[in-house]
């Protein structure tokens, strides 16, 4: 998470500043935008036995390269799409998701009373493609305008990795601060669809994402569906 927001900013930089050079001088509305994306993320659909093991503050980071097709040059609606990545992080306490097993069912290992690791994360990321339906109040002025938008993204899946984190006895007492990471992504279905959604005011909006396929395969697990809601920065 920390490389990705490390990568977020740095493309930040060099995207704001490749837009302003190619932006010509008597127009307002520029027609590319960066989008970032921070967001509390959860997995719906969760079973007791799962959900009853999650720990802490699950989250996200979306990041996205947008063009920004307005129906003319007045218009407050336009047509936004582009290219770009989304990561999920869910954190469980005393549960080991089994995601480099063979068994043909994901096994969801609860370690209740035994040896575990004190932070365990799932970590889900895809390359997206966004696109949506917008509304911009002032159309010459976005960053003093209230902002709408709906949309849909398809991804497919390039990573999913487990990172576990110092090792702990049954009682809660250290015994390393070794760290171990897996990676997989045999049990999780390859592509993802997702509705979305946004309002704000300015370059700030609060959106949501629902992912409208399962998180899993079918009979691998049960079915669950990632949910994100969270702050976004945008141009639109």
């Amino acid at each position: 998470m920390r490389k990705l927001t490390l990568l977020a900013a740095s493309f930040l930089l060099v995207f704001t500043a490749v837009a302003q050079d190619k932006k010509p001088k008597n127009v307002q509305r520029a027609a590319d935008h960066f989008m970032f994306q921070i967001s509390y993320d959860n997995w719906l659909g969760m079973p007791d036995s799962i959900k009853d093991q999650r720990k802490g503050l699950s989250r996200g980071l979306n990041m996205y390269v947008m063009l920004d097709k307005p129906f003319n040059k007045t218009s407050p609606f336009s047509i936004g799409f582009g290219l770009g990545i989304s990561s999920s992080s869910m954190f469980f306490e005393k549960l080991r998701v089994d995601i480099t097993g063979n068994t043909p069912q994901l096994a969801f290992v609860n370690l209740t009373g035994q040896q575990h690791y004190k932070k365990y994360k799932v970590t889900t990321t895809y390359a997206e493609i966004p696109v949506e339906f917008r509304f911009v109040e002032k159309p010459n002025n976005p960053n003093k305008s209230i902002k709408a938008a709906i949309g849909v993204k398809v991804g497919t899946i390039l990573k999913a990795q487990t990172k576990a984190k110092e090792l702990r006895n049954a009682d809660g007492n250290a015994i390393s601060n070794s760290i171990i990471k897996e990676s997989n992504k045999e049990y999780f279905n390859s592509t993802r669809i997702s509705a979305t959604g946004r309002i704000g005011y300015g370059i700030l909006s609060l959106h949501g994402s629902y992912s409208l396929t399962s998180l899993f395969k079918d009979g691998v697990a049960p079915d669950m569906n990632i949910l994100q809601i969270g702050l976004t920065i945008s141009g639109l």
